[in-house]
């Protein structure tokens, strides 16, 4: 296929890794040529083409799958508990709960019902030692700020009342969200006002490819449909401050194909949270990436985001 010259354009910028660093990466070249010709994109359907033929489909061996179990009253309050189909652990499980993103007025936890995302990222953490869980949350415009970190809120409430039945530890709870979901990730970590349990019932959050300051770019329709067109309101509904001033661990993520704004705000997360007195958030940019191969690509041979997880959580035992 011939490369458009954006395409060429993006290659120069994007490929920045050595060749030492270009030898160590599990990405295929061919896959890393796919996702320099979408570019900067956002492109679910295109992304989830070239990554669907390496994912799992199920039934999924070796992993016991709980769907659409419901955490609150809203119709959209659902969410699936994936656990290993093994003998009980030794000790209770880390729990690791994702929320799925969509520009706040679409998503679910499973992108369609026979789709692998984000099924994916629940088989890594299954077989990682995880209890995973995914849920979903009500979406905008029908149901504008505060819904989505309320659901958030709900669902923590449920994942730690119900971690013991499921092999889980209900001390080690890591909230994790990619693009929306990490704003409401963020949210609920930075605005306690929202917690429905003591301390928010969290030993970590990550976010991946997040907006945690409302006033730095102008925001789209789709933002505005959930947190409103009344700019004086988008500092008080950030999360950038609220991070800075929480001492609870942080990871965030970018994808080096991301939108610029999406790198522009890990950057101002990055600087802000090493302002803490708790210390830097651990800051993973993802060389060769874009928005959605950042979590498509869970549960592949590139590791390099899930080792970074995986390293966070247990630097934390």
């Amino acid at each position: 296929m011939m490369l458009t010259r954006l395409a060429l354009t993006i290659l120069a910028t994007a490929l920045t890794l050595s060749a030492a660093q270009a030898q160590q990466s599990p990405m295929p070249d061919d896959i890393a040529w796919k996702l320099i010709e979408i570019g900067r994109a956002i492109d679910p359907p295109k992304t989830a083409a070239i990554y669907a033929p390496l994912q799992a489909k199920e039934p999924y061996a070796g992993v016991k799958v709980q769907r659409d179990i419901r955490y609150g009253t809203a119709e959209r309050n659902l969410l699936d508990v994936f656990t290993p189909d093994t003998a009980a652990a030794a000790e209770p499980r880390p729990v690791l709960i994702f929320v799925h993103g969509g520009a706040f007025i679409g998503g679910n936890k499973r992108t369609t019902p026979d789709s692998p995302f984000y099924d994916n990222i629940m088989l890594w953490a299954a077989k990682s030692g995880f209890v995973g869980v995914t849920s979903t949350y009500r979406l905008a415009p029908n149901f504008p700020w505060p819904a989505g970190v309320e659901d958030v809120a709900s669902a923590v409430q449920w994942v730690v009342a119900h971690a013991a039945e499921n092999g889980g530890d209900p001390a080690r709870i890591y909230l994790m969200g990619h693009s929306a979901g990490a704003v409401h990730v963020a949210t609920y970590v930075a605005h306690p006002e929202f917690h429905k349990i003591g301390g928010g019932g969290l030993a970590g959050a990550i976010m991946l490819s997040g907006i945690y300051d409302l006033t730095a770019t102008p925001l789209g329709d789709q933002e505005m449909a959930y947190f409103g067109t009344d700019p004086s309101r988008f500092k008080e509904r950030s999360s950038l401050s609220g991070l800075q001033a929480s001492p609870l661990p942080l990871m965030i993520a970018s994808a080096e194909l991301d939108p610029p704004r999406f790198v522009e705000q890990f950057d101002l997360l990055k600087q802000a949270a090493c302002k803490r007195p708790s210390g830097c958030a651990r800051s993973v940019m993802l060389p060769q990436h874009s928005h959605m191969s950042e979590v498509y690509s869970i549960n592949t041979e590139d590791d390099r985001l899930t080792r970074e997880i995986a390293e966070f959580v247990t630097t934390r035992k």
